[in-house]
């Protein structure tokens, strides 16, 4: 499991086979010295690079491949997410109709999620809408990859057909609320109750469109208790009836192009001017199952000879640094150690803003490229209208194009919890080309505390930064289930002038 795949299960709703199941986190501690697990005791001090990530010695920092690797038994392998506490509890769905279908075959059940928090606060310089989404050119074929190949060809083998089906399984199309072309799903369970799920995706979809793209008038065709199309759709997972389920997604079909066509939905987001978080967080969980989940085993090789563990921060705990940092559309975001890119991708379709992330890991970059081609199809499939993203391969202290956009970022990400004296220090100096205003959020403060401003310290380039310390909860870091603090400096040097000027 990695980044978005806890986020698997979330949603509005999920299937599961037999009892519902929630969820541990899971802690590997092998007996052997070396740790190779992303579930680390937090004394461990991950650096969960946004995304994930843990720096070398400065020698090894500066390679983006090893050209030989230490003894196997000199290793700590970063491992990627196997299996993490639900963020917001399930509660069971029931109903009349679902006890009824009790006596059925069907092999799963369906349970309902409570809605997650608010996204940022809303921006009325942001253009949500992707103009091109909605024109005749967005007919054509989206270069993405279909959730029917991931049953097909990604993982052959990992699935069987659903509704009890013995043969071959059969597919549906999907309509986004673009003009875009349906998605190909195939009518499929995973065998692995961790795997992707298709028909979790799909009603996934519906949800997400009926809270964000429906004016007040039209949601009642989705919402109600008794003919809505989620309810029907509920109904015929419940009663595994697979004539009910193509009949639902037929009519949810027709409606979504009848609202395009109308411009319904056009209206809807022109009048938008931020994306909640859980419309965020499934697009970049359909992303995620679609291009690094397959591969995900690959960074396990992550940070080879590295005395450090991998670690994510999770879009919740992003999303409130959006937040607390005040990002708007307008702006500029740095992710330095970008990873697989999650946090570059969630900042520029979150906020809509200019996102720019550095990572040197080829494995980490490889799957960053791809997130990125994937990224930009299923932003127009869902009709909006994204930042610019720019993920770049390297060493964030050499590479010209990163050393040039901190001299005009607004907000800087810097997971430097597991970072070495050496590389802070680095950094620090950085801060000298920085903007006034900049906002820096790590996790280990680069002021340490009880500084103050002296002759002795007087050129110290954090001289230049105010901080202040947050905390994060629970279900927050990939490597702990418990909360802990991050910091956010903020390039200020009226402080520092102050103090010139009282030395007269």
């Amino acid at each position: 499991m990695g980044f978005f795949d806890h986020l698997q299960k979330g949603g509005s709703f999920s299937l599961q086979p037999k009892k519902p199941q929630i969820r541990k986190v899971v802690q590997t501690r092998p007996a052997a010295p070396s740790r190779s697990s992303s579930q680390t005791p937090s004394s461990a001090q991950p650096r969960a690079s946004s995304t994930d990530k843990h720096r070398h010695s400065r020698s090894q920092r500066r390679s983006a491949s090893r050209d030989s690797e230490p003894p196997a038994s000199k290793r700590r392998l970063g491992t990627p997410l196997r299996s993490r506490k639900r963020q917001t509890p399930e509660l069971r769905l029931s109903s009349d109709d679902d006890d009824d279908a009790s006596d059925t075959d069907a092999s799963f059940e369906v349970r309902k999620r409570a809605r997650t928090s608010d996204s940022a606060e809303p921006d009325l310089e942001r253009r949500v809408r992707s103009l091109k989404a909605f024109t005749e050119d967005a007919v054509k074929a989206l270069p993405m990859v279909h959730a029917a190949e991931i049953t097909s060809v990604q993982k052959p083998g990992n699935f069987q057909p659903a509704f009890g089906r013995t043969e071959q399984p059969t597919e549906v199309l999907l309509q986004y609320p673009s003009a875009s072309p349906k998605e190909r799903y195939q009518l499929m369970v995973p065998r692995d109750k961790d795997d992707f799920r298709p028909l979790d995706d799909i009603f996934h979809v519906i949800d997400i469109v009926s809270q964000n793209y429906l004016p007040d008038d039209e949601i009642d065709v989705f919402d109600n208790e008794s003919t809505g199309i989620k309810r029907r759709m509920r109904r015929a997972m419940a009663q595994s009836s697979e004539d009910d389920f193509r009949e639902v997604v037929a009519d949810y079909n027709r409606t979504i192009e009848r609202l395009r066509r109308d411009g319904v939905i056009a209206k809807k987001l022109d009048a938008t001017h931020r994306l909640e978080l859980p419309h965020v967080e499934r697009i970049l969980t359909q992303i995620y199952s679609r291009t690094v989940s397959p591969r995900v085993d690959t960074l396990r090789q992550y940070e080879n000879g590295s005395d450090n563990v991998y670690g994510e921060l999770l879009p919740r705990f992003i999303s409130t640094i959006f937040k607390e940092t005040g990002l708007k559309s307008g702006q500029v975001f740095v992710d330095l150690g970008s990873g697989v890119g999650n946090v570059v991708l969630q900042a520029a379709l979150e906020i809509g803003c200019e996102s720019w992330g550095c990572e040197m890991m080829q494995n980490a970059c490889d799957l960053a490229d791809l997130q990125q081609n994937e990224f930009k199809a299923r932003c127009r499939l869902w009709g909006i209208a994204p930042g610019k993203t720019h993920l770049v391969r390297g060493d964030f202290l050499q590479e010209q194009s990163i050393v040039d956009v901190l001299k005009r970022a607004d907000v800087i990400l810097i997971n430097n919890q597991a970072f070495t004296p050496q590389l802070n220090n680095e950094l620090i100096n950085h801060f000298l080309d920085m903007k006034e205003g900049c906002k820096i959020v790590s996790l280990k403060s680069f002021v340490p505390a009880g500084h103050k401003i002296q002759a002795r310290n007087l050129n110290s380039p954090i001289n230049l930064l105010k901080v202040k310390q947050k905390n994060y909860w629970s279900n927050s870091v990939s490597w702990t289930d418990v909360g802990g603090t991050y910091f956010i400096a903020t390039k200020d040097s009226s402080r520092l002038k102050a103090f010139a000027d009282s030395m007269g």
